[in-house]
């Protein structure tokens, strides 16, 4: 998926863009847009924060003056025929100047954030954004789809066994939702709605629970640092990592092992004094 963050434009003349993807954006804050298909004909639409629009690329080339800051993402052909169940070809939206849609706002939202933060979460929390979003946008606005297949069942335990290898042994790589929909030859939709079924989690939950306990056998040996533990454990950041280790483990990475180690000497020094020999009077 393709993220840009757009300022209001400091010039006052038209502009002409040519779209290449299918282009979703959420404005940022107050504002309007003026586009049409040639400069005699624009139509100007007012915004304001949260409003969103969508530009499809079969309307072709476009003249218009931004004056809101807005929050563009192109999704993917890819992404939008997995979540139609096409199997190939493309999948043509609605365009829509100025629309309201609570499920896509609120992912946009997430997007906006984790690019303000600088993306620490990696490609595959983008992806499972990406699949999301594609869902949404084709069970509203696409031009024609087939209904969602429905899946029965899920992974096999040869393929969930794949999975699970190929997360450990690349565990402290940038992995994404492709890449692991490609090991087992699924699409990327109906891989994630499959795997769920299976484990009743996400990919990206799944691969964030396996670096986080990682992370917890590490951090029980008093010597390894806290950097060392995020980086082999596929955080981009130190920060990133202990405010993800915080939101879910409740406390800490530095707590955790202090607590570890705590709870470890407690129960040597237990198990020591009713190992130690008694010594019994008489009489």
């Amino acid at each position: 998926m393709k993220v840009e963050l757009f300022s209001p434009d400091p010039e006052t003349m038209p502009r002409h863009w040519v779209r290449h993807d299918q282009a979703f954006a959420m404005m940022l804050g107050p504002g309007s847009i003026e586009w049409g298909s040639k400069r005699s004909a624009l139509q100007k639409f007012d915004y304001t924060a949260c409003d969103l629009a969508l530009c499809d690329r079969h309307e072709g080339e476009w003249v218009g003056v931004m004056n809101v800051p807005h929050l563009q993402l192109g999704i993917s052909d890819a992404a939008l025929v997995a979540a139609s169940d096409e199997g190939s070809g493309e999948v043509a939206l609605r365009p829509h100047r100025k629309f309201a849609d609570s499920r896509l706002g609120a992912l946009a939202t997430v997007v906006h954030a984790e690019m303000v933060a600088g993306f620490p979460s990696g490609r595959l929390f983008l992806d499972s954004i990406e699949q999301a979003m594609a869902v949404a946008l084709v069970g509203s606005q696409a031009v024609r789809h087939r209904s969602a297949r429905v899946s029965r069942g899920g992974l096999g335990p040869a393929r969930l066994r794949r999975i699970t290898d190929l997360v450990h042994a690349r565990l402290e790589d940038d992995l994404g939702l492709d890449e692991l929909a490609r090991s087992i030859g699924l699409s990327t939709t109906h891989f994630a709605r499959m795997f769920r079924k299976s484990t009743g989690e996400t990919p990206h939950q799944f691969v964030l629970r396996q670096r986080l306990e990682r992370a917890k056998a590490m951090l029980r040996a008093p010597d390894a640092r806290i950097l060392d533990v995020a980086v082999a454990c596929g955080f981009k950041t130190q920060q990133h990592f202990a405010q993800v280790f915080r939101d879910v483990c409740g406390v800490s990475p530095t707590r955790y092992r202090q607590d570890f180690l705590g709870y470890q000497a407690t129960c040597t020094s237990e198990t020591r004094s009713e190992d130690a020999p008694r010594l019994v009077g008489v009489g």
